[in-house]
């Protein structure tokens, strides 16, 4: 057997492909192994360049075994009908080209750090659905109140109203619904005080929020989630990875730009926009908002919704916050 110089490995939650490929890419390996066989078998193997697709603990063999490649990256080497097999063929393949973009590998520190930003947005779901579950149930009796979790006050306070006319036998259901809303509201909120000090010890993480519109939560959560900023050479390239960019279409010389990407981090993108938007609201006092400025034209004549996407995408709020809060802080 010629000797082994890129493998492409195809994850999955028991079975795992194998493709290996010599220095002239010729095929010269293909295997399946168990999930209990792949540190072994890769043990024994000579020293090579294994590559798998980032998905769903990938990170986990990443770190173990080998580089991690964008789904979308791969895809393009697929030849014609998919199963596993073709697959690492074409993770191998793609592995051994010189312009391939590998994924930054995450530690298990970082996913760790992760997980409470991962949580609390799994909470927010979970509350918006019980809310809009009471509001759903109420309107049925008669008593309709507007959208937006900051009229759930206006729901709990129908449900435990002095004079409340609903049925008796709907009133202890809608109060087990209350109990649950209160109990995310706990949770949430314990959420918070733990990134509030997560931001409060961490330099990096002050150092951001003195941008404007960026808090404890968006400042934790660019320290904890974003690729270190050298992995990018302009910020716009950190605003590509968030997927704040716009699509490109062009051909013939035309440049034709569609939506935002929303590739990326879809979290990070939207604390972003959030943080933006907060910026926005307060720009008849706020500084940089006021007319004259870059932000003060642009909201005089764009829709404010592509106001929040463009300041989000600003350097201001992306790689050069970053880099600069790094240099400050020793990094």
């Amino acid at each position: 057997m010629s000797e082994i110089i890129t493998v492409g490995l195809d994850l999955a939650k028991n079975v795992f492909q194998v493709h290996g490929a010599d220095g002239t890419g010729r095929a010269v390996l293909h295997k399946k192994l168990r999930r209990a066989q792949v540190l072994e078998f890769f043990g024994l193997l000579p020293p090579c360049v294994v590559a798998m697709e980032a998905c769903g603990g990938s990170h986990f063999w990443g770190r173990e075994i080998g580089k991690l490649i964008p789904p979308v990256y791969v895809k393009s080497f697929v030849k014609r009908q998919k199963n596993d097999a073709v697959d690492a063929e074409a993770i191998c393949e793609a592995a051994v080209r010189p312009s391939m973009r590998f994924v930054s590998m995450k530690s298990e520190e970082t996913q760790g750090a992760a997980m409470v930003f991962r949580f609390r947005e799994l909470l927010i779901r979970q509350r918006t659905q019980a809310i809009n579950a009471l509001r759903g149930h109420l309107s049925e009796f008669g008593q309709v109140v507007p959208q937006g979790a900051a009229n759930a006050s206006k729901l709990i306070a129908i449900v435990e109203g002095s004079e409340c006319e609903l049925p008796v036998d709907a009133i202890p259901t809608l109060k087990t619904l209350l109990a649950t809303l209160a109990h995310f509201e706990t949770e949430i909120a314990r959420l918070d005080a733990e990134i509030a000090r997560r931001a409060k010890e961490d330099e990096l993480a002050r150092r951001l929020m003195t941008v404007p519109g960026i808090g404890p939560l968006i400042a934790t959560a660019i320290a904890t989630l974003a690729p270190p900023p050298e992995t990018f050479r302009k910020p716009r390239g950190f605003a590509a990875w968030l997927g704040l960019t716009p699509r490109q279409h062009s051909t013939g010389g035309k440049q034709r730009l569609g939506a935002t990407t929303k590739m990326g981090e879809r979290s990070l993108r939207r604390l972003l926009i959030i943080g933006a938007n907060s910026v926005i609201i307060k720009r008849h006092t706020h500084r940089e908002a006021q007319p004259g400025t870059w932000l003060g034209n642009l909201l005089s004549r764009k829709p404010p919704m592509l106001v929040r996407v463009a300041l989000a995408n600003s350097p201001v709020h992306t790689r050069r916050s970053v880099r600069t809060a790094q240099r400050r802080s020793g990094g």
